[in-house]
């Protein structure tokens, strides 16, 4: 222990505090990441990003390189060092209650954004801007050469 630190045994020192050994920083990239897999673990949910068209170019535009990831489509975030603020585009499955689904989407992103980052998660604005039906067509898998 330096002595500088008066804490005792089992006490956890934020990272983010004066007087700490170092700063830890989260990229926005991390919370998109972690909000985009929490917001597709409710049922209900088909797929995050714009519908029809949307899709089909976002399907395009993920396989070239660098510019965003599956995880990322229909994410936006902005993070500060202590609290973070989520956007998320949504398309609903045909026959989910929107309000469920959104209110379920909501609690799960902000759980588990605040149980892995440590942020404070003081927004997350859900806009469904599409509905899935069942027979409609999947962007097909294409492939860049």
């Amino acid at each position: 222990m330096h002595p500088e630190r008066t804490e005792s045994p089992g006490t956890v020192t934020p990272l983010n505090e004066e007087g700490t050994a170092g700063r830890t920083t989260i990229s926005s990239l991390v919370v998109q990441k972690i909000a985009g897999l929490a917001a597709r673990e409710i049922a209900g949910v088909h797929t995050l990003g714009g519908g029809g068209v949307s899709r089909a170019i976002g399907a395009l535009r993920e396989r070239i390189p660098g510019s965003g990831t599956v995880t990322t489509t229909g994410v936006s975030v902005e993070v500060g060092e202590k609290q973070t603020a989520i956007d998320l585009d949504v398309v609903v499955e045909y026959g989910a209650r929107i309000t469920d689904v959104a209110r379920a989407v909501r609690r799960n992103v902000i759980t588990a954004v605040e149980q892995i980052t440590g942020l404070e998660v003081i927004e997350v604005n859900i806009a469904v801007n599409d509905i899935f039906l069942p027979g409609e067509e999947e962007p097909e898998s294409t492939r860049v050469e």
